[in-house]
């Protein structure tokens, strides 16, 4: 149906433009039944359906219908499948379709930046390329079934603690190369139909209310079409904010707000077209929804299966020494409550009433279980504890193997607060190790939505990583223990080895008004790798039951313009005996010399399934932001002229192949020489280049008594260094020169 919206708003009075730029209630936008605009519904996701029929709230405290609850984030992500993610949003979009909800609020797209924010189960990653094709493809699954998805949280929303006021003090090309891309490749390659802003300030200024933020960068450069919506409770002046892009607060304010729209149109403070301009982008999306209802049924029984495919596909094999997979024949124990009463989802917002939960405990069948210790790690005294890890070391002692399901309880992460810490409960750590030492042949199965420390790493054979699996997390746990799937995720984020090695530990949280992004771009692996770091895990590493090969690395250019592609091609093999997928990891290692660079950057990735034997070839293609670095002088992206290095590997830490491609720069960064530009500056920029030289030249002259260079190696040395770092205005001391002279071989280099 086609459909005149601007002449729709142009029925309306101000009262009701105002009123369709808030809630009617916490999930409902309002409807306005005389233009026949209804009333529509959005609900939380991003890894299920929470949808509330009674009493609302936005924290997942109040019951909400029966779902199918998918794995988290923190898991999904770690499977490296984009089109695994496109199924999972398409399954989600069709649920929706069935419930009448016109807009599920996710995918989270947030970073990683420290391993103890409390929402980090509902974040993809550490890496922005990552998370951007990740979230890409679960978008475009969605809105395949015209229902929307609302991209969040936008933007630098990091930590919990005091989220609804702290200041994230970050540098633009921090945000540009760490904080945005994520938002920007969604929103260029899937257009959301919503963004959500976040709580917080960025360097000083409200989200909900930042000009540059909403309009300038996501509109303005990003092209992003649809309306942006308050976080839940996010606006702070909401008059700024519909003149910044904001334009549907949520959940509403009991008409307070749109009161003080009205009057701000009345006085003149705020244009009726920036408030029209608002609504008519609600509106096209309501219509979209309205126009593309369909009759779908949400299949329980079936969605519940494609929970537990994602999930068998997202879980890490991080240790196996030779222990797994198990055999039907072995005497096998299962220890820890987590075995009968998984942890599968994070609490807060995303919390899904599951309609099915099945259990290790109940998948697996014919094994035997003793609690060992607590899920929620409540024992009521230590008396009650000794006994329960008494009975696991008893079982484990006459079993083959013991399988040990630990993880970290709901209460210690959550939206709303941070961790503290990264440790899991002290009774799990102790029962790992006093059972390790009378049993040889030991898993551990984690349930964590985000890093955890691992005291016990050397103590056990295995460790099986299933995150926030959703709740088909106890059956995916089987299949991969028993070798009827083949582990196939990889790390979308880097365990450390402990809370003090990680790159915000000296300032995260902040001080409870700001908080500084101090490590810059050196996040994650970035971070680690920088510092040649000992890790517990590196970002992108997992085992397989199968082992692959990588040969013929080509790329179809060795030397390029940076307006230009090269196409990369590598082959890959199953050289074991087990079917199986691999994740061909493509990293950029900038070797042009600019000090401030990460080792190496993720840009590109594939998963690809192979028999046994079989051998496939991989292509990946490459642009200009593949080997960019976001300069602020510039305000835009540049590649600096000279070597990168394409090397495709296991991890961010076992790179396999390498090629080197030389890149040409067709833009030239903004330098002004002044007095105080130092002889090194001018030696590395083209344009100065030569002037620079002769500089040295007449410096080293002056200093050496007429010779270009002392006789003594070491001296050259000291003396070049020494020169390079020499301001023009020092030729007034070493070489003679006047001022004027100074000024007019500045004003050359100038021109």
């Amino acid at each position: 149906m086609v459909r005149d919206v601007k002449s729709i708003i142009s029925q309306m009075t101000l009262k009701e433009k105002a009123g369709m730029c808030s809630g009617a209630d916490l999930w409902h936008l309002k409807g306005l039944e005389r233009l026949q605009i209804p009333s529509v519904m959005v609900s939380d996701g991003p890894h299920g359906l929470r949808k509330q029929t009674g009493k609302g709230d936005h924290l997942g405290i109040n019951d909400s219908i029966k779902a199918v609850c998918y794995p988290a984030a923190c898991a999904a992500a770690a499977s490296f499948d984009k089109d695994l993610l496109y199924r999972m949003g398409e399954t989600l979009g069709r649920e929706c379709q069935a419930e009448d909800v016109s807009v599920l609020l996710g995918p989270g797209v947030n970073i990683k930046r420290s391993p103890l924010c409390g929402r980090n189960f509902e974040y993809y990653s550490e890496d922005p390329y990552l998370t951007g094709e990740l979230a890409s493809n679960y978008v475009k699954g969605v809105q395949n079934l015209n229902v929307g998805t609302s991209l969040k949280h936008f933007a630098a929303n990091n930590q919990e603690e005091r989220r609804m006021s702290i200041s994230a003090e970050v540098d633009e090309q921090t945000l540009r190369e760490i904080y945005f891309p994520a938002f920007e490749k969604v929103i260029k390659d899937a257009k959301p139909w919503s963004v959500m802003c976040s709580y917080n300030r960025i360097n000083g200024e409200y989200a909900s209310e930042n000009r540059w933020l909403l309009t300038e960068v996501l509109r303005k450069e990003w092209g992003f079409d649809g309306f942006v919506i308050s976080d839940w409770g996010a606006v702070n002046d909401r008059v700024k904010g519909v003149e910044a892009g904001l334009d549907l607060e949520m959940p509403g304010s009991n008409g307070m707000t749109d009161m003080q729209i009205i009057a701000a149109v009345k006085d003149g403070r705020l244009s009726e077209d920036d408030l029209n301009i608002a609504v008519e982008r609600i509106l096209n999306k309501i219509f979209i929804f309205i126009d593309g209802r369909r009759e779908e049924v949400f299949y329980y029984k079936e969605d519940q299966e494609t929970a537990v495919r994602i999930e068998t596909e997202s879980a890490v094999l991080l240790k196996n020494e030779d222990v797994l997979p198990l055999s039907r024949e072995q005497d096998v124990v299962f220890i820890g409550e987590f075995a009968e009463k998984p942890r599968f989802q994070g609490g807060g917002s995303s919390h899904i009433n599951a309609y099915k939960v099945t259990s290790a405990l109940e998948a697996a069948g014919n094994v035997t279980y003793v609690k060992g210790f607590l899920a929620d790690g409540t024992a009521k005294d230590e008396e009650e504890q000794a006994s329960l890890m008494e009975a696991a070391v008893e079982a484990a002692q006459k079993a083959d193997v013991a399988v040990i399901f630990a993880g970290l309880p709901d209460s210690y992460e959550a939206e709303g607060y941070d961790r503290t810490h990264m440790r899991l409960p002290k009774e799990q750590d102790k029962t790992i190790l006093a059972v390790s030492k009378v049993q040889k042949n030991v898993i551990v199965v984690l349930h964590n939505g985000s890093p955890i420390e691992m005291p016990w790493v050397t103590n056990v054979k295995g460790i099986l990583e299933m995150y926030l699996g959703g709740q088909g997390v106890g059956e995916a746990a089987v299949r991969l223990l028993y070798g009827e799937s083949n582990p196939c995720g990889r790390l979308a984020e880097t365990f450390p080895l402990r809370l003090q090695d990680t790159p915000a530990y000296l300032s995260f949280p902040g001080n409870g008004h700001t908080v500084s992004y101090r490590e810059g771009i050196f996040v994650g692996y970035r971070y680690y790798d920088k510092k040649e770091m000992n890790v517990l895990f590196p970002f992108g590493y997992g085992l397989s039951y199968t082992t692959f090969a990588y040969s013929d690395l080509n790329v179809s250019k060795t030397s390029m313009k940076d307006t230009e592609e090269v196409m990369v091609m590598v082959n890959v093999k199953n050289t074991g005996t087990r079917p199986g997928k691999e994740v061909i990891q493509l990293y950029v290692s900038n070797q042009t010399g600019m000090v401030e660079r990460p080792v190496r950057e993720l840009k590109g990735f594939e998963k690809v399934f192979l028999e046994p034997g079989e051998e496939k070839t991989v292509r990946f293609v490459l642009g200009k932001r593949a080997f960019a670095v976001y300069q602020q002088e510039l305000g835009d992206w540049y590649c600096a002229s000279g070597n990168y290095n394409i090397e495709i590997g296991r991890s961010s830490r076992e790179i396999v192949l390498s090629e080197l491609v030389s890149v040409e720069s067709t833009k030239e960064l903004p330098f002004v020489v002044t007095m105080n530009t130092v002889v090194g500056e001018l030696l590395h920029h083209p344009r100065t280049r030569q002037a620079g030289e002769q500089l040295k030249d007449d410096i080293l002259k002056a200093l050496c008594g007429g010779s270009k260079q002392p006789k003594d190696e070491k001296d050259r040395k000291v003396m070049e260094q020494m020169v390079d770092n020499s301001p023009i205005r020092s030729l007034r001391s070493f070489c003679g020169k006047t001022d004027e002279e100074l000024i007019r071989l500045i004003k050359t280099m100038n021109q």
